[in-house]
């Protein structure tokens, strides 16, 4: 045998070590998920806002077109809660973060296994680059709960406000920082979240996410990649670049600018000749903001955060995988964000939890086209810790009322009922006519409960480490 035959020989050998990398980082896809921070249903133009509302958005209009509009995707109605829903799979009455606070221990317990640790223990490169806004002590940031690193802010973005407000006293007042980490370590302060950076932070994020899929596409790794950017969160104040761009005022110039910052990653995406191997997911956590001049807007539907109107829960969300979700498809079927965890399991390679109670339904094959049906038909509504209502199919039950988040809360002597199709704006209760579907709702309600009794929610406050009852 000659020399050069030897070595094709030990070439043909040694190939699939060689080039395994490949082949795993290739079966598993990326996943990118942008969220947005008090987006109504309203704003985009796909969602009959956009021109109307002082800009366009092309690149989300675009990303809708290649991939999955949801008409009917349900958050919880304040960030927190939203942001842990996602995290966990679990409803935030379980894990005691139902409810936006400030200046005590709240977040998600060291127990709680997070979609980051799931992704994580898939192999992935886990990466998160915004507003966290569910623990910010040692132990609860992004980085003890399965990212490898961390850019961005611990709460939230009415922060960057306290420099600039009357008599803020330094001495006693927080002083919110951005700040960065890597995986075990304490997050190191980068600079004061003021008005300045807040103007700033979304062109931050992004350029470091990009980064960070940059970096792992050259090392061959797959990655999830999560952007919960601050916009439009008030101060909802646009980075310079976009401050007057529209002349419609503050607002039309954030839409723009939310417009552009998800057009950079979809181009990252594209430069980096992943499109065909990467999940695109982009969605708010709530609804609309309610302060003027910050104010939003949710379409046709009622409400503002902090409710339990179908405008405080009711989100734009968009989903792109190039040749596994039909472009184009649209749909009014109910999908709510706990249902993410699972079934990005099904695409990820990741096992759900099996050790506690998972309230998302896996719906990959309803994405996918190869069902017309949601595999969720409702859901029990809590508002901070007590339960508002039940939604089901096109009906929605309110047993509290609750107009906005300054106002009183109404508890109801008699349920509402409200037909979604019939009456968007939740005006027009059909008490004698629908009254059927109130036990089929209360024994829902009835069987959630049972659940909380099964397995005792976690309370706001609680220390790590936690470990539940048995």
């Amino acid at each position: 045998m000659s020399t050069l035959s030897r070595m094709m020989m030990s070439l043909s050998l040694f190939a699939p070590l060689l080039f395994s990398g490949i082949a795993i980082a290739g079966d598993k896809p990326n996943v990118v998920v942008m969220m947005v921070d008090n987006l109504g249903w309203g704003e985009l133009g796909v969602y009959g806002g956009g021109e109307l509302r002082g800009a366009p958005t092309p690149r989300l209009d675009t990303l809708a077109a290649e991939g999955m509009r949801l008409q009917n995707f349900n958050v919880e109605p304040q960030c927190t809660p939203t942001r842990s829903a996602f995290m966990t799979g679990r409803r935030p009455i379980r894990s005691g973060t139902t409810k936006v606070v400030w200046g005590m221990l709240y977040g998600l317990t060291n127990w709680e296994v997070t979609i980051a640790e799931l992704m994580s223990e898939a192999g992935y490169a886990t990466g998160m680059f915004g507003k966290w806004h569910i623990g910010d002590i040692p132990g609860r940031f992004p980085t003890d709960q399965g990212f490898d690193e961390w850019y961005g802010v611990a709460n939230t973005t009415d922060d960057a406000e306290y420099r600039s407000q009357f008599q803020f006293d330094p001495e006693v007042g927080t002083k919110p920082m951005i700040v960065e980490a890597r995986k075990g370590e304490v997050p190191r302060d980068v600079k004061p979240y003021d008005i300045q950076a807040r103007r700033a932070i979304d062109a931050e994020l992004n350029r470091r996410a990009i980064d960070f899929m940059e970096r792992n596409v050259r090392e061959q790794k797959p990655f999830f990649a999560f952007i919960p950017y601050t916009q439009p969160h008030l101060p909802t104040l646009p980075h310079p670049d976009f401050d007057g761009k529209t002349g419609n005022g503050h607002y039309a110039d954030v839409l723009a600018e939310i417009d552009y910052r998800a057009g950079q990653v979809l181009d990252a995406i594209d430069k980096l000749e992943i499109r065909d191997n990467t999940v695109v997911i982009w969605f708010s956590d709530n609804g609309p903001e309610y302060f003027y001049p910050w104010h939003g807007t949710a379409g046709p539907w009622r409400g503002n955060y902090f409710t339990a109107w179908e405008g405080s829960m009711r989100a734009p969300f968009l989903i792109r995988w190039p040749e596994k979700i039909p472009a184009g498809s649209v749909s009014n079927e109910i999908v709510h964000v706990v249902d993410l965890l699972p079934t990005l399991g099904e695409i990820a390679g990741y096992d759900v939890p099996n050790d506690r109670i998972i309230d998302g339904v896996e719906q990959l094959d309803f994405f996918t086209g190869k069902q017309d049906k949601s595999n969720l038909e409702g859901f029990i509504i809590y508002n901070n810790d007590d339960v508002y209502g039940y939604k089901w199919r096109n009906w929605k039950m309110h047993l509290v009322e609750l107009e906005n988040m300054n106002s009183e809360p109404k508890k109801l002597n008699v349920p509402r009922i409200y037909n979604l199709i019939t009456d968007p704006k939740e005006e027009y209760q059909m008490q004698e006519e629908a009254t059927w579907v109130l036990p089929v709702m209360f024994k829902k309600i009835v069987a959630f409960q049972k659940t909380l009794v099964e397995e005792p929610p976690i309370q706001l406050g609680t220390p790590d480490p936690y470990e539940p009852p048995r």
